[in-house]
């Protein structure tokens, strides 16, 4: 069964163009909405030239929640690559959110750590990020921590919807 196609676009605080791509829209469960990406899909990031990811991978957008969830198939050295973003919003075949630059990255030989707190706390200034979006961030950065770390659920294997994208 072929499955839908779906625009993903991440903005910054101030509207512009981040990440941007189609995907395969997968299905839906209790973790939220999946889509994948097969090898060779191509993506962009604002205006630059397209690039072509290596390995496929499955996007996981939560219901009411602040942050989006990248699982990718091996050998990708990145296991799981969380964004913390505003709670994704769906649209017209389009999902969309605003990156708010900390990420939570498993990477495949266990490491797990917090990234780009210094570009959090630069688009602080830049963007006026309002107390509000900064506290969630952070809560949720810290709830992602704990989360992927202790391999609860979605994080405890990689999901089943990647069968569909390998």
């Amino acid at each position: 069964m072929p499955f839908e196609t779906v625009n993903v676009t991440y903005r910054k605080y101030d509207g512009s163009l981040h990440w941007h791509h189609t995907a395969l829209l997968l299905g839906e469960d209790e973790h939220g909405v999946w889509t994948g990406c097969v090898a060779g899909t191509l993506g962009r990031k604002g205006a630059e030239p397209p690039i072509a990811w290596e390995h496929p991978f499955v996007l996981l957008f939560p219901r009411d929640a602040w942050w989006t969830a990248l699982f990718n198939a091996e050998p990708d050295r990145t296991e799981i690559y969380c964004d913390i973003t505003t709670v994704p919003e769906w649209r017209d075949g389009e999902v969309t959110m605003v990156d708010l630059d900390l990420d939570v990255i498993r990477k495949r030989d266990g490491r797990i750590f917090l990234d780009d707190e210094d570009e959090f706390a630069e688009h602080q200034v830049r963007y006026a990020y309002p107390p509000e979006v900064i506290a969630n961030a952070r809560a949720t950065a810290d709830h992602l921590m704990e989360a992927v770390t202790a391999f609860t659920a979605p994080f405890a294997t990689p999901p089943h919807w990647l069968s569909h994208v390998v």
